[in-house]
C-alpha cells in the first residue's frame, strides 16, 4: 500500500512553510500528497512525492440532480484534463445533497447516468474517478452518498475500472461501523482509503475507537494496492502525528 496526507487536514489553522511540510512528510514515510493546490505541484513532486488527487467538483451539488449532470460534467472534464497533465492519479466526485425527499434508487440512477460519460473521459485520459462516501450526521447534513450501498451501486452501475469508491473509514464509523465487513464485501470497488481517527477526526491513536492496525492488516490480506490517504487534523504537529499514523499501516518485522 502507498500512503499519502490531506493537505488541507495537515495545515488547516496552521501557518506552514508548504516547501519544508512536503520535505519533511516525504521523510516521514509520504509518498504521496492529496488535494494539493496546482501550484505547489512542482515542489512536492521535488520532495519525492506523487499528486495523488484533486477535487473536482462541489460536494453539495453533485451527480445525483440531473439539471446539473452538463455543467458538472464540463467541470470535472476539466479536471480530469488538469489532473492528467499535471500527473495526477484521480479525481474526486460526489453525490451531492439530497433533493427534494431524497430517495436513493432515483438519484443512484441519476448518478450513474451523469457519470458515465465522465468516467469514459477519465478512462481515456489515464486518470481515475472516486467517488467519495461521506458523512450527514456530522460534517455534511443532506448529503446522499453517506452509506457504502448508495456509492457502491453506482459505482457497480457505471461498470468501468476507472470509477471506484473511495472508502473513509471516518466517514463510515460514524454512519454505519462494521468497517471491516464491509470493506470485505467491497474490496473489489475500493480504489482509495481516507484514514482519520473517530469520532473527531484526529490522530489515528487511542484517544479514538476505529482499530487502524487491523483495517491496514485485512487491507493486506486482501490484497488491496490502492492509496492509503490520511485525512485528520493532527492535535499536535503534523509531521510526528504523519509518522505515527504512516507506521499502523507498515507491514512490521518485514526483512
Amino acid at each position: 500500500m502507498r500512503q499519502s496526507f490531506a493537505w488541507w487536514s495537515f495545515t488547516a489553522g496552521r501557518e506552514v512553510d508548504p516547501q519544508a511540510l512536503l520535505r519533511e512528510a516525504a521523510a516521514a514515510g509520504a509518498q504521496g500528497v492529496e488535494m494539493l493546490p496546482e501550484p505547489l505541484w512542482p515542489v512536492a513532486k521535488d520532495a519525492g512525492l506523487s499528486i495523488v488527487t484533486l477535487t473536482g467538483h462541489t460536494l453539495e451539488q453533485g451527480f445525483n440532480d440531473a439539471s446539473l449532470h452538463t455543467a458538472l460534467a464540463d467541470e470535472v472534464r476539466r479536471n480530469i484534463d488538469t489532473a492528467a497533465a499535471g500527473g495526477c492519479e484521480a479525481v474526486i466526485v460526489f453525490s451531492g445533497n439530497r433533493i427534494g425527499e431524497g430517495a436513493d434508487a432515483p438519484a443512484i440512477a441519476a448518478c450513474i447516468e451523469g457519470l458515465a460519460p465522465v468516467v469514459a473521459h477519465a478512462e481515456a485520459a489515464g486518470v481515475r474517478l472516486l467517488m467519495e462516501l461521506l458523512n450527514s450526521k456530522v460534517d455534511h447534513p443532506g448529503h446522499q452518498c453517506d452509506r457504502t450501498a448508495f456509492g457502491a451501486a453506482v459505482v457497480r452501475g457505471v461498470g468501468s475500472p476507472a470509477l471506484r469508491l473511495l472508502y473513509d473509514g471516518y466517514h463510515m464509523q460514524l454512519m454505519e461501523g462494521d468497517l471491516m465487513r464491509t470493506i470485505r464485501a467491497n474490496i473489489d470497488l475500493i480504489g482509495h482509503v481516507h484514514t482519520a481517527g473517530a469520532p473527531g477526526r484526529r490522530d489515528l491513536d487511542d484517544r479514538q475507537e476505529i482499530n487502524w492496525p487491523a483495517i491496514a492488516g485485512l487491507l493486506r490480506h486482501l490484497g488491496y494496492k490502492h492509496w492509503v490517504g490520511h485525512e485528520f487534523v493532527p492535535r499536535d504537529e503534523p509531521v510526528p502525528a504523519l509518522r505515527a499514523a504512516i507506521s499502523q499501516f507498515e507491514l512490521k518485522g518485514a526483512a
